[in-house]
């Protein structure tokens, strides 16, 4: 593309978790790199309207808006009752989103699945835009003015693991616009929610003792498998602190205070005293608030994991399971997969040492 664009479209879809959406954030970065006065806007296909990472994303800066189309309510348990948004409904809210914005370009950032491609294709005519896709198999280029390399051929090229890391998985279509990652991280800056949230959290902590926070988290059904067994994660985090006097933050949704509350029983059975645990509720944009507070964050393969790392706090990421494309490679990030005491002490003593210089 030889000019630069001025409002660039960006159609994406497949997961609303907090941890997909954040890993974005590198392309989003590298785009505004590239061409800084451009306005970036998220359009998301949404299954799950109302869903609580909306409004997260929506306050991230690097984005002038982010909307999210509802293309069916998948919400309900009942198949039957599920709720699809008719084709001519769809096609009538991309256009009045394209009068707002007025792009002269879209980007298709998906490479499987053929609605983002046909809504490409609608919203570049609309608009009268270039557009941009995945060449991800035979024919799929003819849906966009020019396209890259699939997923695959982007990985050797750049000899890199198969299946992608998710946050290069935004580069493979970046890559026709002569866009690398190199080594640009995910980011966040912390909410306004959140540094009152902070403001009013630090005066009932004791400011002067390091402050660990704690996301045992994956408290919904299909994320159990990535949560910490409590007795071990108890004992970790006892082998860090026994000389170190802390305060420990334990971050909790209302669906998670039951297993927040297992680990202190468990704490208490080994350690006895609980007075330096807390725990804290917390929306999501307040969230950032909380994990800017910590000099330390520990988590589970979750939404506070990615948080954490997009701040650029020293983070420990805990998983039970070899998931490399889950995985964040920065020097304030360490990954250990079920890790005994003392190797949980080692890597936090690495992290100790870099955020202490």
């Amino acid at each position: 593309m030889n000019s630069m664009p001025k409002s660039i479209l960006m159609i994406k879809s497949h997961s609303m978790g907090i941890g997909d959406l954040l890993r974005s954030t590198a392309a989003w970065r590298s785009l505004k790199i590239k061409w800084p006065d451009a306005k970036l806007h998220l359009l998301f296909l949404s299954k799950h309207p109302g869903y609580s990472s909306e409004k997260f994303i929506s306050k991230i800066s690097l984005l002038s808006s982010a909307t999210f189309l509802t293309i069916s309510n998948d919400n309900s348990n009942d198949k039957k009752t599920r709720i699809k948004t008719s084709f001519s409904s769809l096609v009538k809210q991309i256009e009045e989103h394209c009068g707002r914005i007025n792009p002269d370009l879209v980007i298709d950032f998906e490479s499987s699945g053929i609605r983002t491609s046909i809504f490409t294709i609608i919203a570049s005519r609309l608009a009268k835009a270039k557009s941009l896709g995945i060449n991800q198999f035979f024919g799929r280029r003819f849906f966009y003015s020019f396209s890259s390399f699939s997923t695959r051929v982007f990985a050797k090229q750049r000899l890199l693991d198969y299946p992608l890391e998710y946050t290069n998985k935004d580069y493979v279509v970046l890559s026709a616009l002569g866009i690398e990652r190199l080594d640009t991280p995910i980011e966040i800056n912390v909410f306004e929610d959140g540094l009152k949230f902070a403001d009013k959290l630090s005066t009932s902590i004791d400011r002067s003792k390091p402050i660990i926070g704690i996301n045992i988290g994956c408290g919904t059904e299909d994320a159990i498998p990535r949560r910490p067994p409590i007795e071990q994660l108890v004992l970790c985090i006892g082998k860090v602190i026994e000389n170190m006097p802390c305060t420990l933050l334990l971050q909790e949704a209302p669906f998670e205070s039951k297993i927040n509350k297992e680990f202190i029983d468990i704490y208490k059975k080994y350690y006895g005293d609980d007075s330096n645990i807390k725990c804290v509720e917390c929306t999501l944009p307040e969230l950032t608030g909380l994990i800017n507070l910590c000099d330390y964050f520990i988590s589970s393969d979750s939404g506070p994991y990615h948080i954490s790392v997009a701040l650029q706090k020293p983070t420990i990421a805990w998983f039970n399971y070899p998931t490399p494309t889950a995985y964040h490679h920065h020097p304030w990030c360490r990954i250990l997969i079920n890790p005994s005491p003392v190797q949980f002490k080692e890597s936090f003593d690495t992290l100790k040492e870099l955020n202490e210089k």
